[in-house]
C-alpha cells in the first residue's frame, strides 16, 4: 500500500496546498467536495503533483518537507516547465473553458 503527498493548486489565487493521504482518489473527492476545512473555500484547483511512499512515516516527512522553504523551493525546481508555462500563458490551461476560448479567438479577442 503507497502513501501518497500531493500538490494541489488552486484557481483563484494560484497557491498550493500540500497534503499526505492513504487513498488519493478519495482525498481528492473529499477536496472537490468541500469536506476537508482547510480547502473548502478555495474553490476549483487541479493536483500538479503527487509522490508515493511505502512507509507512512516517510511520507507524513516528506510532506513536512514539502511545506518547508527548501522544500517550496524543491517544488518549484521539480515543477520549474510546468510553472514557465503558466507565465508565459498567464492562466493556468485546465481551469479554462475552451469553448469560450475558441469561440474568443474566431471572434479576434484576445482572452490572454
Amino acid at each position: 500500500m503507497f502513501h501518497y503527498i500531493y500538490v494541489l493548486q488552486f484557481k483563484k489565487d494560484n497557491k498550493l496546498y500540500k497534503g499526505y493521504t492513504k487513498n488519493l482518489k478519495l482525498r481528492l473527492e473529499q477536496h472537490r467536495k468541500g469536506k476537508v476545512a482547510s480547502t473548502k473555500n478555495k474553490g476549483l484547483f487541479k493536483l500538479i503533483y503527487f509522490e508515493g511512499c511505502l512507509n507512512q512515516q516517510d511520507a507524513t516527512h516528506r510532506e513536512k518537507y514539502l511545506k518547508t522553504y527548501l522544500g517550496k523551493m524543491f517544488l518549484r525546481n521539480r515543477l520549474k516547465s510546468y510553472f514557465e508555462r503558466q507565465r508565459e500563458t498567464r492562466f493556468c490551461p485546465t481551469f479554462v473553458d475552451r469553448s469560450r476560448l475558441w469561440s474568443a479567438k474566431a471572434e479576434g479577442q484576445v482572452l490572454i
